[in-house]
């Protein structure tokens, strides 16, 4: 389990989208006060096993640990609504390789509010019987929220999907971490699935969302130990 989940109190940051106001947890979740609502994205439940399947072993254990972190966040903020951001399981099969009691922990979450399962490039629909309403997007005042983010300008947006991490010149050498990346009207989230990788902010995919005179406004809200850290994109390095 991430030593950050278990730390109090939270060194959560400011990070605003249009006329919202969010928290960047130390976890890779996003919480909106206002709307007492919790975002994770791409918790890749089933990774472990869906691995194991083609003879790559991990420690069968993801979904377990992920799950954990997120049974501490919403003892923290206690979340009327959570949004699952797409890919929050691995793949079409993950919810037949769910064992009883990590299923049962997921049931004990989402018992007492609203659940909300955005679509995924690997999870186009949740397993069957489970809690939640499943939705391609959801849009609540100006800020939309979706699993792959969209070029198109105008309205805010909150996505997850590429896994963002930065990397960052240090006293040592350079560190490289989970991180959020947010011009101030686009938002994307970091993986919050134990297994999940990262892909770099530089990298070329990232370019169509913040591009041009934009990336004076982009940070880099970047995850450490315990807190999380708003960074300028320039001082983010390449892989």
């Amino acid at each position: 389990m991430r030593d950050s989940a278990r730390k109090r109190p939270r060194r959560a940051a400011a990070l605003p989208v249009l006329d919202a106001e969010f928290l960047a947890d130390p976890s890779g979740a996003l919480f909106w006060p206002r709307e007492s609502l919790l975002v994770v994205a791409d918790l890749h439940l089933e990774k472990g096993s869906a691995f194991a399947a083609r003879g790559v072993l991990l420690p069968p254990y993801d979904t377990a640990a992920t799950l954990a972190v997120l049974a501490i966040l919403i003892g923290f903020y206690q979340p009327r609504r959570i949004v699952a951001l797409g890919d929050s399981f691995h793949d079409s099969g993950a919810g037949d390789r769910l064992n009883p009691g990590d299923r049962c922990a997921l049931a004990m979450l989402q018992r007492g509010r609203d659940w909300i399962w955005i679509a995924g490039n690997h999870d186009p629909a949740p397993p069957a019987g489970l809690a939640g309403e499943a939705l391609d997007e959801l849009a609540i005042g100006s800020i939309l929220f979706r699993h792959e983010p969209s070029a198109a300008r105008g309205r805010g947006e909150i996505a997850g999907h590429l896994h963002p991490a930065a990397k960052l010149s240090g006293r040592g050498g350079s560190v490289r971490g989970r991180s959020f990346v947010s011009d101030g009207s686009r938002c994307v989230l970091p993986a919050f699935g134990a297994f999940a990788g990262g892909l770099n902010v530089r990298d070329p995919a990232f370019d169509a969302l913040f591009d041009g005179e934009a990336e004076k406004a982009v940070f880099a809200y970047v995850i450490g130990r315990s807190a999380v850290y708003a960074v300028p994109h320039r001082l983010c390095l390449p892989d």
